[in-house]
Order: structure tokens, then C-alpha cells, then sequence
């Protein structure tokens, strides 16, 4: 297949399609990585005692790499979620991926499957590196081995028609996490466990699920997916990582952005119920929706709007320098961007 000429780039959406290859690394029985190596993509077979099917050993990442303004293929950040992929493995029980095996993995895959990389401002090829205790294992404890694997599949922009307002529903009939509990690990279950509030919000006409803090459900956590800002005042907060939060790539590039770029006061604090709805500004962030303005919450059954429903300026400011950092149409003064020869 050349997808060039058999995919329609300008429908692509947010959807898994099928690729050439993937890269599989596997461990032996006493945890040790052997060499890894690109495989055709497909299927592959575990035990009904896998460890990752009965007790949800596994963990994955989400990373883009996009043709460039300047005509080559870039990866963003991808060390930082070698570094999450770290602090997840950790905290299931999952032997470590080293940095350096991480980013030759994801290269290698992204090289291999290059002609899926849409054209430039069409779309960008997500990657997920993802990591299972595939090992047969009965009884509540670490499976005996691990397989890694990244595959790659041509995406569209999240929203196809421009940026598009998040409508959210605030929730107290469940929590995203707990503190000292998996909610600073990107953990398979996470996910799962959010997906019947999700149901329940997109069947009410919402977009998503605005979670609160377990232990104090005056302050905010994140959203199901992306993690949340607000701006109030020009002074950037978001809720301080205090264990059940996810430390988003997406996340500490807008920090730092607002912070040495558009020189603003950000602060990583408790953020109330009442400090959102009476925000300026408040915005999303995640590898899929980028930076994507929040334009409405109910709260207790009381909508609430924000930035008038529509995107505020330090919010389309943000969103303007990740994507273009992306895409190289801006200079990159971090050092964000790996480029593929």
C-alpha cells in the first residue's frame, strides 16, 4: 500500500488505522530487556494469566511526530515521556525502559512507517509506546515477564473545523483518582475506570468529565484526559501535582511557554470550584486536544460560562506556540524538536 495515494488525508479523524510496522522488545524471565526489533504490525497472542489481562499490569504513552514547515519529519519531546514511561513502570511493578531505548524505538517505528506521516498541516502520525506484564501470573503479584511495543497510525486534527470549546460536566459521583494512589502514572485502568462517567457526560451533551479531588472535592483534579488551567487576572494556575495528577508533556510545555515566552505569573496551586467559573480564561491540555479552550461548566446542574464561551487570547496565544514549536513554523528556544533524517 502507498499511503500517499490511498489515504484521503483531508478526512482523516482521530481513529486507529493500521500501519507497516511496529517495534516489540521482550523481556526473559528474570525482567532483563533483550534486543528489540521492528515487526510487521499485527495481532499478538498472550495467555488467558497474562498479567496485564488479569490484574491491568500496563502502562502506555502518547506522542505525536509531524511533517514540518521545514519539509522533514519531528518528533515532540518524546524524553518526556521516556520519563513518564519510567515513573508508570515504577509504580506497577514493570521493569524500566532506559531513555535512550525509548526514543531509538519510537524513531525507528516513525522511520519505518514515514509515508503515513500526513502532509504537512494535515494531520500528524500518533505514537503509542505502550508496556504489558504479559507473563502468565495467578495471584496478586508481578507478572514473570514484559513486552514493549510502539506502533504509530496517521491521525487528523482532534477538531476538524477550528478550535472547538469544551463543554464540561463537573462531577462528585466520581473520582478520576485518589491520592497515593496510580493517578501520577499513565496506568491502563486509569482509563477504563473513566470511561462510564465519560458515557454518561456524552450522553448528557457534554464533551467531557471535570474531576475533583478525592480527598477535597472543593478543588479541581483534571479532566478524564487532559489536564486544566485557568487564567484569572493574567496569573496562570493549574492544580499542583500532588501525586494524583498526571504529569502532562502537553502541560509543562504550556507552563513553560507562559512562563519564559509570554512572561506571565504561573502558579501550580489548589484551584477551587469558585476559582473556574469566575476565570477569565481556562483551557485544556493533552497530546490530542493540544491546548483547547474551555468555553462552558455545569456545576451542580448550573452552567457556567467562561471567556464568553468562545477562546481567550492567552489561551489562543499558548495553543499558537506548541503547534507552531510542532510544526516549525516558530523558532524552538527549548529544544523541544527531534528531527529524523
Amino acid at each position: 500500500m502507498n499511503p500517499s495515494t490511498q489515504i484521503d488525508w483531508d478526512s482523516l479523524g482521530f481513529n486507529y488505522f493500521p500501519t507497516r510496522s511496529m517495534y516489540r522488545m521482550d523481556t526473559d524471565e528474570s525482567r532483563q530487556w533483550q534486543k528489540g526489533e521492528l515487526v510487521p504490525f499485527g495481532d499478538i497472542s498472550l495467555s488467558p494469566a497474562a498479567g496485564v489481562l488479569n490484574y491491568g499490569q500496563g502502562a502506555f504513552e502518547g506522542t505525536k511526530a509531524f511533517r514540518s514547515a521545514q519539509d522533514r519529519v519531528v518528533l515532540f519531546r518524546p524524553d518526556k515521556n521516556a520519563e513518564r514511561m519510567s515513573l508508570s513502570a515504577k509504580r506497577l511493578v514493570m521493569p524500566d525502559i532506559p531513555k535512550a531505548t525509548f526514543i531509538h524505538a519510537v524513531e525507528s517505528v516513525v522511520k519505518d512507517n514515514g509515508d503515513y506521516v500526513p502532509p504537512y498541516r494535515k494531520g500528524s502520525l500518533y505514537i503509542r509506546p505502550v508496556l504489558w506484564g504479559t507473563g502468565p501470573v495467578l495471584g496478586v503479584r508481578p507478572a514473570p515477564y514484559y513486552t514493549f511495543v510502539v506502533f504509530v497510525t496517521p491521525v487528523g486534527p482532534y477538531f476538524k473545523s477550528g478550535v472547538k470549546p469544551l463543554k464540561l460536566k463537573m462531577t462528585r459521583n466520581f473520582h478520576r483518582a485518589a491520592p497515593h494512589g496510580t493517578g501520577n502514572a499513565k496506568a491502563i485502568g486509569n482509563y477504563a475506570a473513566s470511561l462510564y462517567p465519560l458515557k454518561l457526560a456524552k450522553e448528557a451533551g457534554f464533551d467531557e468529565v471535570l474531576y475533583l479531588h478525592a480527598a477535597q472535592e472543593s478543588l479541581l483534579e483534571e479532566v478524564g484526559s487532559a489536564n486544566v488551567f485557568i487564567i484569572k487576572d493574567e496569573v496562570v494556575k493549574t492544580p499542583k501535582l500532588s501525586g494524583s495528577i498526571l504529569p502532562g508533556v502537553t502541560r509543562d510545555s504550556a507552563i513553560r511557554i507562559a512562563k519564559d515566552i509570554l512572561n506571565l505569573d504561573v502558579r501550580e496551586t489548589d484551584i477551587t470550584i469558585e476559582d473556574l467559573v469566575t476565570a477569565d480564561e481556562a483551557f485544556c491540555t493533552g497530546t490530542a486536544v493540544v491546548v483547547t479552550p474551555i468555553g462552558e461548566v455545569t456545576v451542580e446542574e448550573k452552567a457556567h460560562t467562561i471567556a464568553e464561551g468562545g477562546e481567550g487570547e492567552i489561551t489562543r496565544q499558548l495553543r499558537k506556540h506548541i503547534t507552531g514549536i510542532q510544526k516549525e513554523e516558530r523558532s524552538d528556544p527549548f529544544g523541544w524538536i527531534y528531527a529524523l533524517n
